[in-house]
C-alpha cells in the first residue's frame, strides 16, 4: 500500500516527517536537526521542515500523498504580518512572559483556563499586540502549515488552548476584552484535522508532491504523540514513563482541574485530559544508573508484591495525583537487598500511576480500560508486568512513539479516513 499522508513534527531539537498508509502505519521517515542557537528562528524551523521532507522524498515515493498535517511545541508563538512574514523571533514554549502581563491574565482569566502561568502565550500576546505591522499572532504549527498552504490566519483548538481559546464553547472568550486583547489579531480556530487549504503550487513542486494535496489543521506535540500510539476510544490511556510520569486519558467529557494542572484538549471528537506527576525516571536515577536498573530489574518477580509502601520522588513536591509543593518522598525503610528496594520503587510509581488515572475518573473522566506506554520505562519488561498487575487493565503496545505519526493521523482525518 502506498503512502497517502505525511505528518511533520517540529520539536525543540529537530524536525521529523513520517509517511503513512491509509491505516496510519508508518512507511518511511525523514529527519533533520535544528541548531540550538536558532531555536527561536522561524526560518530555521522552515529549513528543518524542508530538510526533513527532502530526506523523506529520497526514501519514498510521494506521488500518492493526499494530505499533510503539522504538530509543534505547545505554547510557542510568533507575530506575523499580513503576508505571514515573521515580525521578530518566536517566543518558545518555555520562555517566560512579562510578569506584569502574567498578572493581568491571572486577575481576569477564569481559574480553569489554560492561559495561566509564567510562560502564558496569552500574556505574550498582550505584550506583542502593539507590534507595528502585526496581522496575526500564530503558533509554531500554524506558521509551518501556512508555509505549505499560504494561509496565515488560522490555528487549531489544541495549539490555541493556552492562548485562551475555549474549546467548550468553540470560540475566543469574551473575557479577553477585559484584558484589552484585540481578538482580531488572533487566528481563526479549527478542529485538529480540519482542512486548512490545498498546498501551494510552489510547495508542491519544491517537495515533489502532487497538486491538490490538502494541508490540515494540526495539533501540539503532546497530542500528536498520543494519537501516534493508536489509542482512539474513550477510556484508553497513554502513560509516558520518562524522567517524570505523564498520563493522558481519552474522554467523552472534558476535565478542568487547575489545582492538579489538568485541562483538556479537544481531539478527534473527544477530549484529552491529562496530568503530570514528578515521579518517574528521575526518582529512580537518585539510586541507580541505567545499567544497574536493567540488571536488578531482571531479577524481580513482577507477580509478587515487595511488601514496601513507597512514593518515589526526586525531591519534595508533587503536582498530580497529589497537589502539594511540600509533599515529601517516601522511600523508607530501605531493605539491604537492592533488587527488593528497586521492586518497591517500581511498585510505588505504578501505584501513583493507578492513583492518577483514578483521580481523573473522580474528576469526571471515564475509568481506565486499556493502556499504552511510551518513553524509556516502556522497555522495562518487569516494570510493564508489574504495572499490569497493579493497574488491573490490558496493556497494549503503542503503534508508534513518534509524534509525526500522530500528525499524519490528523492528515488522514482531513481525507475522511
Amino acid at each position: 500500500m502506498s503512502g497517502v499522508a505525511i505528518g511533520i513534527d517540529v520539536g525543540t531539537s529537530g524536525v521529523r516527517a513520517a509517511l503513512v498508509d491509509e491505516a496510519g502505519l508508518p512507511l518511511a521517515w525523514g529527519a533533520t536537526k535544528l541548531p540550538a542557537e536558532h531555536r527561536r528562528s522561524p526560518l530555521a524551523w522552515w529549513d528543518g521542515v524542508a530538510g526533513a521532507l527532502d530526506a523523506l522524498r529520497q526514501s519514498a515515493d510521494l506521488s500518492g500523498v493526499r494530505a499533510i498535517a503539522v504538530d509543534g511545541t505547545s505554547g510557542t508563538v510568533l507575530p506575523v504580518d499580513a503576508h505571514g512574514m515573521p515580525l521578530g523571533p518566536a517566543s518558545m514554549y518555555n520562555d517566560p512572559a512579562d510578569p506584569a502581563q502574567v498578572a493581568r491574565v491571572a486577575a481576569v482569566a477564569p481559574s480553569d483556563s489554560a492561559a495561566h502561568g509564567a510562560t502564558s502565550p496569552l500574556a505574550k500576546f498582550l505584550a506583542l499586540q502593539a507590534t507595528p505591522g502585526l496581522a496575526r499572532m500564530l503558533h509554531q504549527a500554524d506558521w509551518i502549515a501556512g508555509q505549505l498552504c499560504g494561509r496565515f490566519d488560522a490555528s487549531d483548538a489544541n495549539n490555541a488552548l493556552k492562548t485562551g481559546y475555549d474549546p467548550r464553547t468553540g470560540r475566543w472568550p469574551d473575557w479577553l476584552g477585559a484584558l484589552g486583547a484585540d481578538a482580531s489579531l488572533l487566528p481563526a480556530v479549527l478542529e485538529p484535522g480540519a482542512v486548512l487549504a490545498p498546498i501551494t503550487a510552489a510547495a508542491a513542486v519544491r517537495f515533489g508532491l502532487p497538486p491538490g494535496v490538502v494541508v490540515a489543521a494540526g495539533t501540539t506535540d503532546g497530542c500528536a504523540a498520543f494519537l501516534a500510539t493508536g489509542a482512539s476510544e474513550a477510556g484508553e490511556g497513554v502513560s509516558s514513563l520518562g524522567s517524570t510520569l505523564t498520563i493522558k486519558l481519552l474522554s467523552d467529557t472534558p476535565v478542568f482541574a487547575p489545582r492538579f494542572g489538568i485541562y483538556s484538549h479537544l481531539l478527534a471528537g473527544r477530549w484529552l485530559p491529562g496530568g503530570a506527576s514528578n515521579t518517574g525516571g528521575a526518582a529512580l536515577a537518585r539510586h541507580f544508573d541505567n545499567d544497574i536498573l536493567a540488571r536488578l530489574s531482571a531479577s524481580i518477580d513482577p507477580a509478587q508484591d515487595s511488601g514496601l509502601d513507597y512514593y518515589p520522588l526526586p525531591a519534595p513536591g508533587e503536582r498530580f495525583p497529589v497537589a502539594d509543593p511540600q509533599f515529601a518522598p517516601r522511600e523508607t525503610p530501605r531493605p539491604a537487598d537492592d533488587a527488593r528496594f528497586l521492586h518497591g520503587l517500581l511498585e510505588g510509581i505504578a501505584r501513583i500511576e493507578a492513583l492518577a488515572y483514578a483521580r481523573l475518573h473522580e474528576l469526571g473522566a471515564p475509568k481506565l480500560t486499556k493502556l499504552r506506554t511510551v518513553g524509556g520505562g516502556a522497555r522495562n519488561l518487569a516494570w510493564t508486568a508489574l504495572r499490569a498487575r497493579i493497574l488491573g487493565v490490558e496493556l497494549l503496545p503503542a503503534r508508534s512513539e513518534e509524534a509525526a505519526v500522530g500528525a499524519a493521523t490528523l492528515a488522514l482525518r482531513a481525507l475522511g479516513v
